[in-house]
Formats: C-alpha cells, structure tokens, sequence
C-alpha cells in the first residue's frame, strides 16, 4: 500500500510547516501545533534505525552539537511529496576526532537520547577532521514519506 502524493503532501506540511492538515477525519482535519517549536537535527555514524534514538550511534567530534529549525514555512518547504530546508543547516567545526558521518536524524531533544522521528542516510558518506564543518545547503536535506 502506497500514500497518495495529497496525503503526503498534507502529512509533510504538518510536521514540518505545522500547518494543518484538512479533511482527515472530519473538515477540520489535524490541527497543527499552538506552538510550532523546532526539530532537531542529529549526525550519526551509523544507522539508527527505527527502534534508535537521538543518540545511537552519534557522533561525537569535538565542537559538534544538533541544530535546531523551526517547524514553519520560514525553516522548511513542502512540494511534491518532499519536505526540504530553507536554509543552510551548518554544525559546529571539529576541532578534534575523525568521525566519518553516514545518516543524519531529525528529532525532539537538543541533547540526551530524545525521540528520533526520522533517519536517513546521507547520499555520501563525510569523513570529518579538525576544521570540518559539516553542513546541509538550503534544499539539501530532503524528506519523503514513500
């Protein structure tokens, strides 16, 4: 079984826009959120996998922390199936350790295990040193529910 391109479409924009979702259920539909709040986007190492959160498998490199990007239309976009952000997602540089980075995390917690939503793996593998920066550019991180 599939998802049709409109319920995608309609899931996507209200995950990551928090814009509501019409005619699922009712008229109303589901209600985005009264406050949008932010996901939070990890690094990994290896595949977290669906039974993972926020911190299995991580990286760890020196000056590394998630980044946060609001759940609007200011931090993401939605269209044909495919959520992608707006803006550069950039972490801090290393300044020590050579991780080499193969999936990236969206979640709830700007630290500790928190709930992993959605994993991915990265089109190519990054191997980190001291004065990389890892980064996705504006449109660069995509999300599909297929």
């Amino acid at each position: 079984m599939s998802a049709t391109n409109t319920l995608e479409n309609s899931l996507l924009s209200l995950l990551f826009e928090n814009a509501n979702a019409s005619n699922i259920g009712d008229a109303t539909g589901l209600r985005g959120s009264s406050t949008a709040g932010v996901f939070y986007i990890s690094l990994h190492t290896a595949n977290p996998n669906e039974t993972g959160d926020q911190s299995t498998s991580e990286t760890s490199y020196t000056g590394y922390a998630r980044v946060s990007v609001a759940r609007s239309t200011a931090g993401w976009s939605v269209a044909s199936g495919v959520a992608d952000n707006d803006a550069a997602i950039t972490f801090g540089a290393c300044t020590v350790g050579t991780p080499t980075l193969t999936h990236f995390g969206i979640g709830s917690d700007a630290s500790a295990a928190g709930n992993l939503f959605l994993w991915g793996a990265l089109t190519a593998s990054l191997a980190v040193s001291p004065g990389i920066t890892p980064s996705f550019a504006a449109g660069a991180l995509d999300v599909s529910l297929d």
